[in-house]
Parts: structure tokens; sequence; C-alpha cells
């Protein structure tokens, strides 16, 4: 897998990938996890910095953990050092 800028851009593509991979369109996502469409377009487009609330309800819509969307994000996105 290739390497992101972010870990938000990250997360973005592993939730459409996610999404892809299951044959569900932006609205039927949106829809199954209680969102609006445009939000979860802009997840997917990295505009967004989302919630863990929001974040949980979109990978059980995926049917998959919160935790399992992070670890994919954590693994394509580069390496931060802390301050």
């Amino acid at each position: 897998m290739p390497r992101t800028s972010t870990i938000n851009d990250a997360l973005a593509d592993v939730i459409r990938l996610r999404r892809t991979d299951l044959g569900l369109s932006q609205e039927k996502l949106a829809d199954n996890a209680g969102l609006h469409r445009n939000y979860v377009s802009g997840i997917e487009r990295g505009a967004y910095n989302i919630g863990v609330s929001n974040l949980v309800a979109i990978a059980q819509a995926l049917q998959t953990s919160a935790s399992a969307l992070l670890a994919q994000a954590e693994a394509r996105s580069p390496p931060t050092t802390a301050t």
C-alpha cells in the first residue's frame, strides 16, 4: 500500500476503499451510519477531521471496527514525531 501525506488522508483512503470493496455508495454508507452524505464525501476527501463517534458509526456501517480502520490508516501514513 502506498503511503499518504497525513493520517486524515490515510483514514479517508481506508474508508473509501472499504466502502467500495463492499459495493456501497457514499449515500448508502451515510444512510447506514446515520450521517449526511455530504459529510461522508468530505471525510473521504480528507476535508474533515472525523470525530470518534462518527468514526465508530462509519466503521459499524462498513462492518468493521474503528480500531481496524485506524490501524490500516496508520500503516498508510508516514510516522510522526511527538513534540
